[in-house]
């Protein structure tokens, strides 16, 4: 791909540079030269441009034939099912209206090229074809918004008393992320960046009784088909947090807490063992084995086996290190969850062991 495309920019730049010789020789008024089109000429542009609609539609066959491998699979929470369907209800509009309106375009193009003799029809005004074309968008798109409206409601529009949801805390800093989980109250203690000291790495509030069974963790876990409410909180800059697979993504902003909530619905092993997964993750496996050859012969080490698990990202360029913020995620049963919970220290605990040390 990268070699394609360096030949186009190539091809680009001399078509550029054959351009602006002609560009020069007009200027010179070189003899026998003129500015004004004659019929070959536009005969000759009015088929470039069906050609050049022609080779439009064709790379876009090519790109979705082609590439559809890096679309992302099923989601896997329970609303981004909704989500998947605006969105394909966008793009497909937006396909049809692109290519009736690019066809349309170049066709009337050809269609009516210049010709010796010929003049233009000029319409000053005409109501009727104004109206038909303000009116077929308006509706379309005010459509699309109210549909996308309801979508986002839906998503966001959650009860943390209705029952018995999960409340997580994401920290994000440069260039990582924690999770804080609500204790045996599931209720989060108060926090603020001005109380960072020593292991208490969040700003635990140290005299808010609610934080004191708060526990802190370098992994989110979730348990399946559980509500989890996220309430995300920034130590420095903007961070976003994204989780591509459950179509979730809100801005981390410092000074503020902002709130997202899905309930996932895909275990990691499931997500692991999908015949989408299963084959991505082979595709991914013959390209590392082959770099790892090359890796080898020139004295260094192979590169790991690559296995599949959730992850959570930071969508905002957020620094020097900004690729590497993230955080894996592990989607497991209730009972799972809840044998990896009693192995976290809770906050009383860490402050506690300071103390003694």
């Amino acid at each position: 791909m990268t070699v394609f495309l360096t030949l186009v920019v190539i091809a680009l730049f001399g078509i550029s540079l054959w351009q602006m010789s002609k560009l020069m020789n007009l200027a010179r008024g070189k003899e026998g030269a003129t500015e004004i089109a004659n019929d070959k000429d536009n005969d000759t542009q009015g088929k470039l441009m069906l050609a050049f609609v022609g080779f439009i539609y064709l790379l876009t066959i090519y790109c979705f034939t082609n590439y559809y491998t890096y679309f992302l699979p099923e989601s896997a929470s329970e609303h981004g099912k909704d989500y998947d369907t605006l969105m394909m209800i966008s793009v497909v509009l937006i396909m049809i209206v692109l290519i009736l309106t690019q066809g349309l375009l170049h066709y009337f193009a050809y269609k009516y090229r210049g010709k010796e003799g010929n003049k233009a029809l000029y319409f000053a005004d005409n109501d009727k074809l104004e109206f038909i074309w303000t009116i077929i968008p308006v509706i379309v798109l005010a459509g699309l918004i109210i549909y996308g409206l309801f979508t986002w409601t839906d998503i966001m529009n959650f009860d943390e008393e209705e029952g018995d949801p999960l409340i997580v805390e994401l920290y994000g800093y440069q260039f990582g992320w924690r999770a804080r989980y609500a204790g045996e109250d599931n209720v989060l203690g108060k926090a603020n960046v001005r109380f960072i000291e020593g292991v208490n790495t969040l700003g635990l509030d140290v005299s808010d009784s609610y934080g004191m069974d708060d526990k802190v963790a370098s992994e989110l876990h979730l348990p399946v088909n559980r509500r989890v409410i996220f309430k995300m909180r920034s130590q420095d800059i903007l961070h976003s947090a994204y989780m591509p697979f459950f179509r979730a993504q809100m801005n981390v902003v410092p000074g503020m807490i902002t709130e997202f909530s899905y309930i996932p619905t895909v275990t990691s092993e499931e997500m692991r063992n999908s015949e989408f997964m299963v084959e991505k993750v082979a595709t991914i496996n013959k390209i590392r084995k082959e770099k790892s050859k090359k890796l080898v012969a020139a004295g260094d080490e192979a590169l790991e086996e690559y296995k599949f698990d959730y992850y959570l990202l930071c969508n905002k360029i957020c620094g020097t290190s900004h690729y590497n913020m993230q955080m894996k995620i592990v989607v497991e049963s209730e009972e799972d969850y809840k044998e990896w919970i009693k192995t976290q220290k809770t906050f009383k605990e860490q402050m506690s062991a300071q103390a003694s040390n």
